[in-house]
């Protein structure tokens, strides 16, 4: 057995965790601390710094926010700049964030519902996207909208229709970022009062000068008031449609069904001009599959048929459902949300305090995005497409040391992958020297200390 020396040594495994809290430090602590404002004018922690805080968790491999104070803390604290708040910290913010609920009351049922729609942050949500160069203002996009039910036993949660209980957030997506967030009481109908969530969305976006061309939703938001919504902040909407009996009959008499594969899979598709509420004509597209278990059903007979209700008058059939398809890649962004940045361990009793950090985890998720855009991440073995985990094994697990010399603080960082030198570029304060050394390579990155002048006296 060989010999082994233990020797007590500032080292940390997390070395690339440093050059990612100095971009956030320059990209997002003034949209942070001017929207949130400032937290404390004297000695403490600023809202931009406990929600570095919070990203440092996922970026290090953590899964909740008490492993802060348990593992990361003695290597998040070596950074001779930035400061690192504990767990309670992050905690005692959430707290201080949270706004009231909004509390609705259904005509029909006579129960009550209760939302929360914790506005600044989510207006923070949308201006840290734009000030990450993620969206830019007066252009136009695309936005998906979905609710995401997630399973805690929190002290309000109650009991969804998937028998399980927990809230069901309404969540808005651009591309791949999320824009906007909701959180409601998990037994809340999906259609009640979405079109209150949706406007919410739809004017925060515009008055920050973000246009929505096209909107795509699943048959949770195919009512009359919700569809009006829609179609009066975007130029085209794509809502499935639910099964009508009063389409049937035409569906049945349509000829001309043009056979079309997509994704490997036959279906047939034609389209309509219903009527589905008095005086409004949309166009119905429909999509249908022969059934294979030879099995015919009551009202579908041999086909199963799926329908997307659309104004879109002019786009081919074929187009309109592979771009509605293409809503299926979203849902991708909430099994991520779960599984990566910490909504399958929500840390408050509460679901407007839930609600703010359910908001500061989808900021630091769209930061990720960030980040892997920017990086040239062929070279570390990933892809635009990499999880989280992926980027920690890959990226941020690298042996590194701080070393304080006569003026600046060096980082010494011991790795083979000579991509590390592009990947710690200059941020504010900081500048990169690299030399080799052997086999390692050895990145130094320089922390110049802030100049103090001095006032000269002049005697005459």
């Amino acid at each position: 057995m060989a010999k082994v020396q233990i020797k007590f040594d500032s080292i940390t495994p997390f070395g690339g965790i440093f050059s990612i809290m100095e971009q956030f430090d320059a990209l997002l602590s003034d949209v942070i601390d001017s929207t949130l404002g400032l937290r404390s004018r004297t000695y403490g922690y600023q809202y931009s710094e406990i929600i570095r805080s919070l990203m440092c968790v996922f970026f290090c491999g953590g899964s909740c926010i008490e492993d802060i104070s348990t593992h990361l803390m003695p290597h998040l604290s070596l950074h001779p700049k930035l400061k690192t708040c504990s767990a309670d910290t992050i905690l005692r913010a959430i707290k201080e964030l949270t706004t009231d609920n909004i509390t609705y009351s259904s005509p029909d049922s006579g129960k009550s519902y209760d939302f929360n729609t914790a506005d600044t942050m989510t207006e923070l949500l949308v201006k840290s996207l734009i000030a990450t160069g993620e969206l830019c203002q007066e252009q136009g996009y695309d936005l998906d909208f979905a609710h995401q039910f997630i399973e805690t036993e929190k002290y309000d949660a109650k009991r969804t229709y998937k028998k399980f209980t927990g809230y069901s957030p309404g969540v808005a997506v651009i591309g791949d970022h999320i824009v906007g967030i909701e959180n409601r009481d998990g037994n809340t109908n999906v259609r009640f009062c979405q079109q209150c969530t949706l406007e919410r969305i739809f004017t925060r976006l515009e008055c920050n000068g973000i246009h929505i061309n096209r909107a795509r939703m699943d048959c949770g938001s195919c009512s009359e008031e919700i569809v009006d919504t829609v179609k009066a902040h975007c130029k085209y909407f794509y809502i499935r449609a639910n099964r009508c009996s009063a389409f049937y009959d035409d569906m049945f008499a349509l000829r001309g069904w043009k056979a079309e594969e997509i994704n490997g899979i036959r279906f047939e598709m034609n389209s309509i001009v219903v009527e589905k509420w008095k005086g409004k004509p949309y166009r119905l597209v429909i999509q249908r599959q022969r059934r294979t278990d030879d099995i015919r059903e009551l009202w579908e007979g041999e086909y199963t048929y799926r329908c997307i209700l659309t104004n879109d008058f002019e786009s081919d059939i074929r187009d309109v459902v592979e771009f509605y398809n293409l809503r299926g890649g979203k849902e991708r962004i909430l099994d991520d949300m779960n599984n990566g940045f910490g909504w399958k361990h929500l840390p408050k009793s509460f679901m407007a305090e839930n609600a703010v950090y359910l908001l500061m985890t989808a900021l630091i998720r769209n930061f990720y995005k960030t980040i892997i855009r920017k990086l040239n991440v062929k070279d570390f073995g990933l892809s635009i497409t990499s999880r989280i985990k992926t980027f920690v094994f890959k990226y941020i697990s690298v042996a590194a040391k701080w070393i304080r010399t006569s003026r600046p603080h060096v980082l010494n960082i011991y790795t083979e992958n000579p991509a590390y030198k592009m990947a710690f570029q200059p941020v504010s304060y900081t500048h990169l020297r690299a030399h080799e050394t052997g086999r390692n390579l050895v990145c130094r990155l320089l922390l110049e200390k802030k100049k103090k002048q001095k006032k000269k006296k002049i005697t005459r």
